[in-house]
């Protein structure tokens, strides 16, 4: 299963325990841990907040040569949703999921343009939580439990100097992007580089 960093478009069965038990408010939509501090993928994550779809969005050179194309959905808590429709910038305990999908393009009726498969190819998960130390990228795999990527991984700096808000990449949510502008959170280094085209 291809693994990415989340919106660039980088196996363990245990016991979980809720945040609720490591101090949080007991949301089902909070970050889960198990015992030994790995995230726990959330299960009814496609009932969250749609933001976005990609087509073939990627920054290693490795991945863009594949003779395939996916589609990568985006879909953060509503928690998190609200917060950012006030404020313009992401909360404590957002949660975004990258989901993968294999692109078909023929089948049925369709012979021309492409479609998202029942295939899944990535699953990763952008979150922001200050008490497993702010901001990070998880990995999942076939399984259920999280790698958290190292902090020399090239999704942080690429994430950090590209960002629109808050180290996300919010300038590929068509429906955020405009609220970001309007409250003044578009970082400063996204600002130049818009400037600079």
């Amino acid at each position: 299963m291809r693994l990415l960093c989340l919106l660039c478009v980088c196996a363990f069965v245990t016991a979980p325990v809720s945040s609720n038990a490591a101090g949080g408010t007991g949301s089902a939509n909070e970050p889960q841990y198990t015992a030994d501090g790995k995230l726990i993928f959330p299960e009814n994550y496609r009932s969250w907040i749609y933001l976005t779809t990609g087509i073939d969005m990627d920054y290693n050179p490795e991945l863009q040569t594949m003779d395939h194309s996916m589609f990568d959905n985006i879909f953060v808590n509503p928690e998190a949703y609200q917060a950012f429709l006030l404020t313009g910038t992401w909360p404590d305990k957002t949660i975004l999921v990258l989901e993968g999908r294999m692109a078909g393009s023929k089948g049925s009726i369709n012979q021309k343009g492409h479609y998202q498969t029942s295939d899944i190819m990535a699953r990763s998960i952008h979150i922001k939580d200050s008490a497993h130390g702010g901001w990070a990228f998880v990995g999942f795999g076939d399984s259920n439990t999280g790698r958290t990527f190292p902090k020399n991984a090239v999704c942080y700096s690429c994430h950090e100097q590209h960002a629109a808000v808050d180290t996300t990449f919010v300038q590929f949510y068509p429906t955020l992007l405009g609220i970001a502008t309007k409250r003044g959170t578009l970082s400063p280094s996204y600002v130049k580089e818009e400037a600079a085209k």
